[in-house]
């Protein structure tokens, strides 16, 4: 049996009942068990020794938890978030240690009374599920949150559904989402973190069964849910997905420290963990490829158009776009080190050595490897002649065997294994190194074991291994109709599968390598598909309500964000999923036959149009009619709206 806890008032004033406030959702118990304070005198007290959990900055609202596992959500006044601050005065702040009776803030009641509000203030268990009765104490006044309340409120049945939609149905759109899905994911109880990413709500959840689907997807505002990725997954939309988020977690303050990532990573498979690790390294990188692609496809086009440029311009501008690849490694190098732990400087450093200048480039030493070949020369007999002067690798000598030495210009995986190396091996030398000569000793021998370690391990095994599976893949690419047609058609299945982060090395690989990304253009096809089969769904569906959240959930498929479509109406309705596919492999077909390549990645459809500006533009265009309209074709006539 759960014990019975006593808690001092953290403020000063007449306690009252929580069910007895204006506000349904305190009141209803949704946030936890306690009471409230009316009449507050202008003051927050620590009622136990503990620690600041979560400080709103707008001052409004105090997340404690005691020192033996009390969590206290202390929320001054009703709405009085709107307040901004003002009339607020915090004494402390997040993550500070407590003591009973320590000042936490001063506030004016007056001020909140001047602004419309009232002073009210509820002080409630949020983990009261842990705890018996839970008693409240404050100058001979105590009130009594009994254990006994929640078996009954259980035994009387769920609460009806039209009433708690009553009771949000006043409130602005973003307050009146998160309220709702709180609710429906079965309480504050149950929800163990929270973030949002471009378009979803991510919730990990203590119990799956206790989430009512159907009633979320009913939820005006709300374009779908699923689970991926060990998250439940809530489809709000981009924009307005940063406002539920944020009015979500002031339902339960502690879900302000995020963890959602680190906990859906427990739970993944392995094939997930490394797509979800390769994602956290490479999309910071993305940005800046995006950049420099788009800027190589105006380039093109406008060179195409027959103007003619300056030498010294024209080289201008192959710095704006050349760089980023030139220097790949050390950007890998860095978001690795950022991701594994490391210091980031170290591994831009360490980066930039494996592409040092003195080293023969990997591009002109790959280049002249046919030419020695044919001669019957081995390289190290070529490094001795002066016309094979930078382009042949430069022999280091240890004694008992020569490695090759050369610069791993455009690489990936070279540079992504060695920052992974670095910083567990940074963070090794950190547990013995003593902190009077860390800041000298570690970096020096990070760097240093590190760079051999490359150079005449990692560097030469990686690199092969990066030739052999993304030239295989690079290969598979650009057999005729084939490679487009299996990739089109099975793209968006796998992004169900939250693996596709694994294909961003593979284009950052292509776009280092041959300075166009052939997969760009298919995965475009497969994404536009997904948005004509939804579409084709909205025109077909008879209810007015749903034609317009299924047309809201088709329009980002435009934009090449396909998650409202397929989670919200395509894979639900399944056929119109599968017809997607088909459209995806058609489209992939012809763009493979077309051997049509981006010279950038990350963007598709609408946006990608400028990735294909350098004379391929109508191509682009006609492989995303085909795609799409095979999609939709296909919805629209085999797929029955009442299915």
């Amino acid at each position: 049996m759960a014990k019975d806890i006593r808690i001092s008032s953290p403020l000063n004033g007449k306690l009252v009942p929580l069910n007895s406030i204006n506000d349904p959702v305190f009141a209803s118990g949704a946030m936890g068990r306690g009471v409230a304070v009316q009449d507050p005198k202008g003051q927050v007290f620590s009622p136990f020794d503990g620690e600041i959990t979560v400080f709103f900055p707008t001052g409004h609202a105090i997340g404690l938890k005691s020192d033996d596992g009390i969590e206290l959500l202390i929320h001054v006044g009703m709405d009085t978030v709107k307040m901004n601050g003002e009339g607020f005065t915090p004494k402390a702040e997040a993550g500070d240690k407590i003591k009973r009776g320590q000042l936490l803030l001063e506030f004016s009641p007056e001020a909140i009374k001047k602004a419309g509000y009232e002073t009210t203030t509820p002080v409630v268990v949020t983990n009261h599920a842990d705890f018996g009765d839970i008693t409240v104490e404050l100058d001979g006044q105590e009130v009594t949150a009994k254990a006994a309340a929640e078996e009954e409120a259980a035994s009387a049945g769920p609460v009806d559904d039209d009433d708690v939609i009553k009771q949000f149905a006043g409130l602005p759109d973003a307050e009146r989402v998160a309220k709702s899905i709180m609710h429906y994911v079965g309480g504050p109880d149950n929800v163990r973190t929270a973030e949002h990413c471009a378009t979803r709500l991510r919730l990990i959840v203590n119990d799956k069964s206790k989430i009512q689907e159907k009633k979320i997807e009913n939820i005006e505002g709300v374009k779908g849910q699923f689970f991926a990725a060990q998250q439940y997954q809530i489809i709000c939309g981009t924009g307005f997905v940063d406002k539920v988020t944020e009015e979500f977690i002031k339902l339960k303050p502690a879900l302000a420290g995020g963890g959602g990532k680190e906990a859906a990573y427990a739970e993944m498979s392995l094939m997930q963990k490394i797509s979800r690790t390769l994602g956290d390294v490479f999309v910071p990188i993305i940005p800046v490829l995006v950049a420099t692609g788009l800027f190589m496809g105006c380039r093109g086009a406008i060179l195409s158009m027959g103007s003619e440029w300056d030498p010294n311009f024209l080289l201008m501008t192959q710095v704006l776009t050349d760089t980023a690849f030139a220097f790949l490694p050390a950007l890998v190098c860095w978001s690795t080190m950022n991701k594994f732990g490391g210091t980031a400087v170290i591994g831009i450093v360490l980066g930039l050595m494996l592409v040092f200048p003195g080293l023969p480039n990997a591009y002109v030493v790959g280049g002249s490897a046919a030419e020695i070949a044919e001669k019957g020369l081995t390289w190290v007999e070529a490094s001795a002649l002066p016309e094979y002067a930078g382009k042949t690798p430069i022999p280091l000598d240890l004694g008992f065997v020569t490695i090759p030495l050369v610069g791993y210009q455009g690489s990936v995986l070279p540079a992504l294994v060695l920052g992974i190396f670095a910083a567990k091996f940074q963070q090794f030398l950190k547990t013995f190194i003593p902190d009077m000569i860390d800041l000298i000793v570690t970096p020096f021998l990070t760097l240093t074991v590190s760079m051999a370690l490359g150079f005449l391990v990692v560097g030469p095994i990686m690199h092969g291994l990066e030739s052999i599976v993304f030239g295989a893949v690079q290969n598979f690419l650009t057999i005729p109709v084939v490679g487009g047609l299996i990739i089109g058609g099975l793209q968006q299945v796998i992004v169900i599968f939250g693996v596709h982060h694994v294909f961003s090395a593979l284009e950052i690989y292509l776009l280092s390598t041959q300075g166009s990304d052939p997969f760009n253009a298919i995965i475009t096809c497969a994404t536009i598909a997904q948005g004509g089969a939804a579409l084709a769904v909205s025109l077909k569906t008879q209810d007015p309500r749903k034609r317009a959240l299924y047309i809201s959930s088709t329009v980002p498929a435009f934009l090449g964000i396909t998650e409202p479509a397929i989670f919200g109406i395509n894979l639900r309705l399944m056929k119109p999923f599968m017809f997607g596919c088909v459209g995806g492999a058609a489209g992939g077909a012809v763009s493979s036959f077309l051997g049509l390549a981006g010279t950038g990645m990350g963007i598709t459809v609408l946006p990608g149009m400028l990735l294909y500006m350098n004379g391929q533009i109508l191509q682009y265009i006609i492989v995303n009619i085909i795609a799409f309209a095979v999609g939709f074709a296909l919805t629209y006539t085999l797929f029955k709206h009442d299915e």
